[in-house]
């Protein structure tokens, strides 16, 4: 494992989704240790970037969630060091975190994404409820982990969760709602491993059946047809080229109650934690999750 050298597993940070991250991180750690690397924790919240450099890391295992860590900014400041990491570079980081302009692109390609609205303090609310019906999703553009996420069902609610969201985000977006099963597609190098569908015990994916709940069911493989299985794969292919994906990453999806699929979002450094869903497709192919770690970081090698 000397091939590796000294690698930094970076993790926590300062996100909404520290916690998250440093769940993630602690697995990928151990993961890596218990295959012989010389692998390190390493949280920029609280040791300057810098010791990266000085410290003489030779390269980074980037399992930070959220802002300042999934959207570009560490990607950039490890470009300049000339440390290689794992994950998407710069451009594909960036587009991922920020779900409008990923819808925008992926929107210009002709793939197919739920209607959604741009909610400012000036929005007229009681319209957008019109027009993308009830019930709906309101977010932040730039957060992961549902974090400041509100189902709107009730006439009336949608300023309230517009509110909420934009204590996370200047860029707030309500979307339609797709009521046909939430799923996801992990991307490894090349290839799309199995899908997972996901059944929440909540009201929607949230924060709490993503990471504390055990009653969120999962299901892999999703029980596709072949057919939809072989349509969503070619769209998840061309929406993480588009992007300018490299290494790995989650798109997430949805569908109607008539099997129309819709792709919903780019997760550009996927969960790593016991509850997540990547660890979940990779062992239906064949992967530990010490295996997912380590071809994970052999991408840094290439």
């Amino acid at each position: 494992m000397n091939k590796y050298g000294k690698v930094a597993v970076v993790m926590g940070g300062t996100s909404a989704e520290r916690e998250v991250s440093l769940m993630s991180g602690k697995g990928v750690l151990e993961a890596l240790q218990a295959r012989g690397v010389d692998a390190h924790a390493f949280d920029p919240a609280t040791t300057p970037l810098e010791a990266l450099k000085t410290e003489g890391f030779d390269r980074a295992f980037l399992i930070l969630h959220g802002p300042f860590g999934e959207d570009g900014t560490l990607q950039g400041a490890l470009e300049v060091m000339g440390i290689p990491y794992t994950g998407c570079g710069v451009l594909a980081s960036a587009l991922g975190m920020d779900k409008l302009r990923s819808k925008l692109i992926w929107q210009a390609l002709g793939l197919p994404i739920p209607a959604f609205e741009i909610l400012n303090a000036n929005s007229d609310f009681a319209a957008i409820e019109q027009k993308l019906g009830l019930p709906l999703f309101v977010k932040p553009a730039c957060e992961g982990s549902s974090i400041g996420v509100s189902k709107v069902k009730n006439t009336g609610e949608l300023a309230a969760a517009f509110e909420e969201a934009y204590k996370y985000d200047k860029i707030v977006i309500a979307e339609q709602f797709i009521g046909g099963g939430e799923y996801t597609a992990a991307v490894l190098g090349e290839q799309v491993l199995s899908f997972v569908k996901i059944e929440p015990a909540t009201e929607f994916y949230d924060y709490e059946a993503k990471y504390i709940r055990d009653d969120t069911v999962y299901r892999c493989p999703a029980g596709l047809s072949a057919q939809l299985n072989e349509q969503i794969t070619a769209y998840v292919k061309q929406a993480f080229w588009a992007l300018g994906g490299r290494g790995w990453a989650r798109i997430d999806f949805l569908m109607d109650e008539a099997g129309k699929p819709y792709l919903l979002e780019a997760n550009t450094a996927p969960g790593m934690t016991s509850h997540s869903l990547f660890p979940m497709a990779a062992r239906e192919a064949g992967l530990s999750y010490e295996d997912l770690v380590l071809q994970v970081l052999n991408s840094t090698l290439e």
